[in-house]
């Protein structure tokens, strides 16, 4: 069977996406593996987390048809819950509360995929000149907002740590599995020779019951 393949169609005139809040619905967290931050000379493990907007439409290919779809956002954080970590303050926004020690011990971001959240969308130029739709903050949705429904995008959840002797990546877009292949974790995996890489603590996290926060 052919894939299905659907992809957003670009002409000169596709606009950014519109400045301000959006609704968002989380389809997509991938873990991008460890990567060498230049400007600091460390190095820093990251994850990529993705939104679908349901708002905000575009014109796409689909099936040899043009179709109108959500379009997405995605937003690269280094995979931390320090104190000054933006993950850190963007996932407390969402929840509209702070993190518990034992939830700071280890949290599992695949509780991420399915949820809906106000995003903030701001404008940025481009090197090329192109104006950008970046996301600026993250935030809970509004006490008695109506629940967003399902994204349309499949839900998708890839960690570096689940792969096996024979790692396979994901259907995901070719921008972001290129950053994965050059990861630490990656090229230790499919490399002859052996890759050092930083220990990464996983543990599991402690439930809590609250009702008014989202994960």
């Amino acid at each position: 069977n052919m894939p299905l393949i659907v992809t957003e169609k670009h002409t000169s005139s596709m606009e950014p996406i519109p400045a301000g809040v959006h609704i968002g619905i989380c389809y997509s967290v991938v873990d991008l593996g460890t990567h060498i931050n230049a400007t600091y000379g460390v190095e820093q493990r990251k994850v990529l987390v993705s939104w679908e907007l349901p708002g905000c439409l575009g014109e796409f290919e689909q099936d040899g048809e043009t179709v109108e779809l959500p379009r997405v956002v995605s937003k690269r954080y280094t995979l931390s819950l320090s104190e000054k970590a933006i993950l850190r303050k963007d996932l407390e926004s969402w929840r509209g509360r702070r993190f518990t020690p034992s939830e700071l011990a280890g949290f599992n971001l695949e509780v991420l995929t399915g949820l809906a959240c106000q995003i903030q969308i701001v404008h940025a130029e481009g090197k090329d000149g192109r104006t950008f739709g970046n996301v600026s903050c993250i935030m809970a949705l509004p006490k008695g907002a109506s629940d967003p429904g399902k994204a349309q995008a499949p839900m998708t959840f890839f960690s570096l740590d689940d792969l096996g002797e024979e790692p396979e990546l994901p259907d995901l877009p070719q921008w972001v599995k290129g950053i994965i292949v050059e990861s630490n974790e990656w090229k230790a995996l499919t490399s002859p020779e052996p890759v050092l890489t930083p220990q990464d603590k996983n543990t599991e996290t402690g439930e809590e019951e609250d009702n008014d926060v989202p994960f």
